[in-house]
Parts: C-alpha cells; sequence; structure tokens
C-alpha cells in the first residue's frame, strides 16, 4: 500500500473513532445514570427546604456534580429554622450531552434565579458554594447588597498549570477526545459517599476552558468580598493546593473572616467524612450573624 494509501486508512480509523467514542461515553453515562421523565437525573433534582425563619440560605454544589452532594449540609441547615435552597445548575444532573453543552455563563444566570427566587421568600440571605458552586457564590455576592454571609467550600479559585496550559488548545483537543475522564476517588474518601454520587466524572475541553474562565473570574472578584466568610478546606484536597486556598483567603477583602482546615476527607467535603463537621461549622458561622 502506498504512503497515500496508509494515510487514507488513518485518517479513515480516527473519523470512525471520533464518532463511536463520544457515543460510547454517553451510552455508558445514560446507564449509570438513567433520567427521568422530566430529563433529571434521579435523586438529582434540586432541594427547597421551607423554614420558618427570616433565613434564606442558598447552596450550590460543585462542577458536573449535583444537589445530591450537598444534600447531608442543606437538610442540617434546614434543621436550624433555615429556608434552604439548592438548585441543580445548568446542564448538570440531566444527560452528559446536556452538560457538554452548558456554560459558564448559563451555571451563573442559575445561579442568580436561584437567588432571586429566595429573595421572593426570605428577608435575610446567605450563601454556600462547593468547588464551582464557591466560584459562583463569589461572583452573585459581589454581584448583590442584600447578602449578609458567605460560607466557601473548597472553592475551585484557581486551576492547576498544567490544566491551565492546555485550555488554550481546547478546540483541537475536542477533536480529538471529545470528552475527558476526571473521575478521582480522592475527591470523596467515604466509600459509602462515593458510591452514592452522582457526579459525572466526565468533563470536556470546552467545559474546562470554561472552568478556569469562571475561575479566574471569581478570583479577581476576591477582594470585592466583604461580608463575614467562612472558608472550609481539606488538607487532603486532590483538586486544589493548599497554597491556592490560603491565597485564595487573604485576598478576601472581608474583615471577618475564618479559614478552617479539615484533616480527612478530600475536595467534596459537603458529602465526605467530616461533612457533619463542615455543617456544624457553617450553621455556627451563621447563627453567630
Amino acid at each position: 500500500m502506498s504512503a497515500i494509501g496508509y494515510l487514507g486508512v488513518g485518517a479513515a480509523a480516527l473519523a470512525v473513532a471520533r464518532w463511536w467514542y463520544p457515543r460510547e461515553v454517553e451510552r455508558e453515562s445514560a446507564a449509570r445514570f438513567p433520567v427521568g421523565a422530566d430529563g433529571i437525573i434521579a435523586g438529582a433534582r434540586p432541594i427547597m427546604l421551607e423554614g420558618a425563619g427570616p433565613r434564606g440560605i442558598l447552596v450550590l454544589h460543585g462542577f458536573g456534580d449535583t444537589p445530591q452532594s450537598v444534600a447531608s449540609l442543606a437538610h442540617a441547615l434546614h434543621a436550624g429554622g433555615e429556608t434552604v435552597y439548592a438548585p441543580l445548575l445548568a446542564g448538570h444532573g440531566r444527560t452528559l450531552a446536556d452538560f457538554a453543552a452548558s456554560s459558564g455563563e448559563a451555571w451563573l444566570a442559575g445561579a442568580r434565579e436561584a437567588l432571586q427566587l429566595l429573595r421572593g421568600r426570605c428577608s435575610h440571605l446567605a450563601v454556600v458554594g462547593q468547588s464551582l458552586g464557591g466560584v459562583l457564590a463569589t461572583l452573585v455576592v459581589t454581584e448583590s447588597t442584600d447578602i449578609t454571609a458567605l460560607a466557601l467550600l473548597a472553592p475551585y479559585l484557581e486551576m492547576p498549570r498544567f490544566a491551565r496550559r492546555l485550555t488554550p488548545f481546547a478546540p483541537l483537543l475536542e477533536l480529538a477526545l471529545p470528552y475527558l475522564v476526571t473521575a478521582d476517588e480522592r475527591s470523596i474518601h467515604d466509600a459509602d459517599a462515593r458510591a452514592q454520587s452522582l457526579s459525572f466524572g466526565t468533563t470536556t475541553p470546552r467545559l474546562t476552558r470554561e472552568l478556569m474562565r469562571m475561575a479566574d473570574r471569581a478570583r479577581a472578584a476576591l477582594p470585592e468580598i466583604t461580608v463575614p466568610t467562612l472558608y472550609i478546606q481539606a488538607r487532603k484536597d486532590n483538586r486544589i493546593e493548599s497554597a491556592v486556598a490560603e491565597r485564595s483567603f487573604e485576598s478576601l477583602g472581608a474583615r471577618e473572616k475564618r479559614l478552617v482546615w479539615l484533616d480527612r476527607g478530600g475536595h467534596v467535603v459537603a458529602a465526605d467524612e467530616e461533612r457533619d463537621e463542615v455543617a456544624r461549622l457553617v450553621r455556627e458561622w451563621f447563627a453567630a450573624l
């Protein structure tokens, strides 16, 4: 076979692989997380818990995750009399193709809409955000004048250097690898909690670039945060280096702020081994304000 023939065969094989691979990833995801008639994965629906008190707390989940990952925290806050809303962010908790089609602006728009819903029900507002949710929480707090307190749970405010260097090439990477596996057992050390997780564990080069863009935007906004802020970070976080958390905490403009380190668990602190401690810390932080 000639060189041109080999090139033709190679190109054909690449085209077949490029057609087959994303469909296979989406098929496996659909088998693992079947959606219901409403298009949402079972267990991934928004959480709305009506409380007797005047405060409403917005709880935002992480990248590729669902409200299930913050459910324990939401219920603990509600047990204290708070109205709690944990929305399902755009593209999340649905099909993998829906997730792939989402964007940073859509995630932020969802957080804004959720906050507006709480405004119609409660006279006092507070916000909690985990990972990407921490990014969105930072942004909605800087846009608002009626939020009285903030809790950031391992906020994803800085992408690792190696991933950052790849993001400019996202369009080219997507031609070869439409989906990237990001699942890491170290994100949740608790085996039972990990088994219950509804996280996709998959992203795309474009979504990775969107995540970086939103993280950069939120990191730049940290000095604008003036409300009392609780920052919780696990020392063994597999997604965020301790130095990043320390820099981010120092950048916060709030005069009243507290950084708490967890000794167990990974990145998804609201669902992991010290979830009860996380809930206690957040509950007490808000109750004192």
